[in-house]
């Protein structure tokens, strides 16, 4: 993960790792077949810290789908941000490296699915029904993908309280059935109206 997120996947071949990790040749392949296997472990192995991050903090959040909602995005980008490398990896090189892209994919979907659960966990009846959820989920998903893509490669002049804000007003409504206006929305579409604000 370090040459990964410092160095970029070009660079992180496997003479590299074991140079980096002060092995032999023997010893990777003791675990790997090969290059390629070693970083789509590195992919899963952050999926499932953003995974575990996201979940706990629903569990342990009490409040309405958009708290929640807040606390588990807040949770997902901090664990990006926290390490600098983590970010990289998950939402840099995975999109440009050609051995992850696939797999990049294929994670995106599996986190669609993920949110179309917990919107009926957190919504109930007024959840969306299949395959809407899906839908959303996909929606939401790669959004955000490519929202912090650009905000990580400093493309985007935001704030981390923008970001979070606007995604979890997102999730709450696109994942409910007939949503109606709440408090979250109103302000954030009043705010809108009055042109942009930073908040740290």
């Amino acid at each position: 993960m370090d040459l990964l997120g410092t160095q970029g996947w070009r660079q992180t071949t496997m003479t590299a790792v074991c140079s980096r990790a002060g092995l032999t040749e023997r010893y990777f392949y003791e675990s790997f077949s090969d290059r390629d296997a070693l970083l789509l472990a590195v992919l899963d192995r952050i999926a499932s810290q953003i995974r575990d991050v996201a979940l706990h903090a629903l569990a342990t959040t009490d409040g309405d789908p958009h708290r929640k909602a807040t606390a588990a995005i807040s949770a997902f980008v901090d664990l990006l941000t926290s390490d600098p490398r983590i970010g990289r990896v998950a939402m840099l090189e995975s999109a440009a490296a050609d051995p992850l892209r696939t797999r990049r994919h294929e994670l995106l979907r599996e986190f669609a699915q993920l949110i179309a659960r917990q919107a009926h966990a957190l919504h109930g009846a007024d959840a969306l029904s299949a395959p809407h959820d899906q839908i959303a989920g996909l929606l939401l998903t790669g959004g955000l993908a490519e929202l912090l893509m650009a905000w990580l490669a400093g493309e985007l002049p935001v704030s981390r309280q923008d970001i979070i804000e606007v995604a979890a007003t997102q999730f709450a409504a696109a994942t409910r059935r007939n949503p109606t206006s709440t408090p979250h929305t109103t302000a954030l579409l009043a705010s809108s109206s009055e042109g942009p604000t930073r908040d740290g």
